[in-house]
This record gives C-alpha cells, structure tokens and sequence, in this order.
C-alpha cells in the first residue's frame, strides 16, 4: 500500500516568457494591452530612435538600445529568460539603412545578407534570435480582434467609380507589395498617383493629396506571401485623418493580415466623413 505522503512528484512547466521589440507608434503599446487582458506579462526592447517613452510607465521591464545593438538586445532577454519575442511598431527605413551604429553581431549580420532589404534583414534577426532558442512569432498574436473579417466596415460601401479603383489599384499594390517596394498605392480614375516609398502609409496619402487632391482611393495590401511576424499592413485614426486631408473617400485593406488600430474610432470617423473602408481577401 502507497504511503499516504509518496504521491508522485508532478513538475509544474515553466511558464512561457514573452519578449517585446519595440518600435514607434502606438504597436507596443496594444500589444502590451492585449498581453496583460491574456494575463502575460512582457520584457521590452525599446529603441532609442524610434519608441516612446511613455512605455516606461505601461511595461514592467525595459531595456534601452540603439537599433544596431542586436547582441545588447539578444542578451537582454536571454537574461530575462524569454522563450518567444513580438516585434511591434514601425522603425523607420532610413534609421535602419543610415542612422544605425551596429554592434559586432549586427555588423556580421549585415555583411551575411544577399540584400538590404526590410524583409532580409528582420529575417536575419529572426534567425539570430531563433539560433539563441528565442523564437520570433506572429506580431498579431495578441491582437487577433484588430484583424477584419472580409466585406464592408463602413456603413457606406464603395460605390462604383471605387470599385474600379480598387480593382486597377490592387494588381498594382500586390506588385509593388511583393517587390518589397511598399503596401500602399493611392488611385484616381484609374490612374495610379502615389505609390509608397520609405515615408510611410499615412505621408504617401498626404502627398497624392498635393499631386491630385479629391477622389482618391487607397488601396494598402499585404505581401503576397505576408509573414505576419513582422511589417504587417496598420492602419488608423491618423489614416483616415490623412485621407481627410488629401479628399480621399475610399480605403481598402487585405482582410485577416491588416491590423486596425482604435477600430471603433477609427469607423465612426470614417462614417461622420462618407470614407467608405472595405477589406479584400486576397494573397
């Protein structure tokens, strides 16, 4: 007969230990929100050229560094026992290409790549990460209600004059997506006015505002074969402020890959201006 005291030991399985790369915009901090509402708590990579400070008083630990300090980084979470890392927020292209200083191991990483491009070189990261036994996963993980079903968000659906701007505009966009040139591409009667560069979503709406200023129809899609662990396609209460701005009346986005931010303020902004927003399936 057992001993009423010999019931067999069960070890309790480390808890898994979440890691936040931070970049600018408000990203990190509805990932830190959709975190705690998950009851996880996360240790933060801050940027010092892109992150707000402000995310001192939201996260319980934060580390500091440049954007070229990727052996600072990896140490820092390897410290902190992190298993899976989020990377959340936009970090500039040109910080990224100009303004960085790297460390050794960034410096060997970047000599490794085939090309300077934003997906070979979170890519690099990624494996440098994975190769610490730090796995790099979905920036979305925690904010899967921001990602739109297909069909209409607004209570005004694009009317026909849209349609075919969004139709002419996708076949553009998802090219340009797929040469990692950019996700967006605002249209006109079927002319194409701005494409996105490095400047971003938001100041390439503002700029085909000064090209061709009313009527505009923004089209921002994801990569062809989107890897949603990071650069997935945000839009927000600035998108549509921009769109106001430059006369813009229709957004379209890809469903299931485009992260709307304040959502509800986002649509009734959009509805009290007749901007009709609709989201696409597509690759």
């Amino acid at each position: 007969m057992q001993h009423p005291d010999s019931t067999p030991y069960t070890q309790t399985p480390n808890p898994m230990k979440y890691g936040l790369i931070a970049g600018n915009g408000r990203f990190p901090f509805l990932v830190l929100e959709g975190a705690r509402k998950a009851g996880e708590t996360m240790s933060v990579a801050a940027l010092r050229e892109e992150t707000d400070p402000e995310i001192e008083r939201v996260a319980e630990r934060v580390q500091w560094l440049g954007i070229g300090q990727l052996g600072k980084m990896i140490r820092f979470f390897k410290g902190e026992g992190v298993q899976r890392v989020i990377m959340a927020g936009q970090v500039k292209h040109v910080q990224i290409f100009s303004g960085a200083i790297p460390d050794a191991r960034m410096l060997k990483l970047l000599l490794k790549l085939p090309r300077r491009n934003t997906d070979a070189l979170i890519g690099g990261v990624a494996d440098e990460l994975l190769g610490e036994g730090i796995e790099l996963i979905d920036s979305t993980y925690f904010l899967q209600e921001n990602l739109p079903e297909p069909g209409t968000l607004t209570k005004r659906a694009p009317d026909n004059r849209e349609r075919g701007d969004i139709d002419y505009g996708l076949e553009i966009a998802r090219e340009i997506a797929r040469l990692d040139l950019g996700q967006t591409i605002v249209i006109r009667a079927k002319a194409c006015v701005a494409i996105e560069a490095m400047e971003g979503t938001d100041e390439t709406i503002r700029r085909a505002g000064e090209l061709a200023r009313g009527r505009l129809t923004v089209v921002k899609v994801a990569k062809p074969n989107q890897d949603m662990r990071f650069d997935v396609p945000v839009v927000g209460l600035p998108t549509i402020e921009a769109m106001l701005s430059a006369g813009a009346t229709c957004l379209s986005v890809t469903a299931g890959k485009t992260l709307l931010f304040d959502r509800d303020e986002m649509i009734q902004l959009a509805d009290m201006n007749k901007i009709a927003i609709v989201a696409t399936s597509g690759p």
